[in-house]
């Protein structure tokens, strides 16, 4: 039996036994985690250089490079250092900050992304009122609440999460500390208490996926009006890459977090969470530069400008 008020620090995931494999894990991991910082760089260097990128769009585009930035450098780094020193152990301060963080700013992420639904919407069905609507301020202020209900959320599960007793040890079968890992060490009448803080949340996120589901219908219906082919292309290709990242956003957290225990496994849970945590903030930049051909100028100007001044 463990208490909570004893632990001085948890035990995570040991991705192999062997030296060489916890080197392969490390620069594979490395590898990752250089693309999703030079990616994202990139992305924020050009929105904020580029005056042509001076638009609401792209300022949810920044905010959420930098939540993606903030997301893969909370989780990611402790893994590396873990199995290049061949340890596994996190400090119980070190365990709480990291569940904060994660919770903070996938929360802010989702909320983002709503609201950059709702800019969508703006833009394609109401495009006559759209700078009086997305003004500056007003985008502020939908960034700032993004932001705000994440940090409430992430102070909410985190306090409560920690002042659980645990008994079941202090293994999380993760590479992370992740929330729902941990309420498994927790006795099991008060695990129940955080699965039910749980499933309020779960509500709210569902709200948001209805918000979200709705305001592209009404997209799809306002772009399929456009006489032109040419401007539903355009329109299409304004709307495509949020719906890709938001696809790949939820699709992976909520299997995580509502597949049956049945199939549930530490295999599966591992991939699961590298496919929510790791994958989505390195492929992020990708899907947003594909087909965006303002955003291919910004980052090919900032790289010939890079390019000059070491020359």
């Amino acid at each position: 039996m463990s208490n909570s008020s004893s632990l001085s620090e948890f035990l995570l995931l040991v991705y192999a036994d062997t030296r060489e494999q916890q080197l392969l894990h490390f620069w594979l991991f490395l590898g990752i985690y250089l693309a999703a910082l030079l990616g994202n760089g990139l992305i924020n260097t050009a929105v904020a250089c580029d005056h042509r990128l001076h638009t609401p769009m792209y300022f949810f585009l920044l905010n959420l490079s930098i939540l993606d930035l903030g997301s893969i450098s909370t989780t990611v780094p402790k893994s590396m250092a873990n199995s290049l020193w061949n340890i596994r152990s996190i400090s119980y301060s070190g365990c709480a900050a990291q569940v904060f963080l994660v919770f903070f700013l996938f929360s802010a992420e989702y909320s983002l992304l709503t609201v950059m639904a709702y800019d969508r919407y703006v833009a394609i069905c109401n495009p006559l009122h759209y700078g009086t609507i997305m003004d500056s301020r007003a985008c502020v202020r939908m960034a700032a609440a993004a932001w705000a209900s994440g940090f409430l959320n992430a102070l909410l599960h985190t306090g409560n999460t920690f002042s659980l007793p645990l008994c079941q040890g202090n293994t999380v079968d993760q590479f992370f500390c992740e929330i729902s890992q941990i309420l498994k060490l927790s006795c099991s009448d008060f695990y129940i208490r955080g699965v039910e803080l749980l499933g309020i949340i779960s509500c709210l996120v569902f709200g948001c996926f209805v918000f979200i589901v709705l305001s592209y219908v009404q997209i799809f219906i306002a772009v399929l009006r456009i006489p032109s082919e040419q401007g539903q292309h355009k329109a299409f290709s304004m709307c495509l890459p949020h719906l890709a990242v938001v696809s790949l956003f939820l699709s992976t957290v909520m299997f995580a977090y509502l597949k049956p225990p049945s199939i549930s496994s530490p295999v599966l849970d591992l991939v699961l969470a590298v496919l929510y945590a790791v994958v989505p903030p390195t492929v992020n930049p990708l899907i947003y530069s594909m087909r965006n051909k303002e955003l291919q100028q910004a980052l090919r100007k900032l790289i010939q400008m890079v390019l000059v001044q070491q020359q």
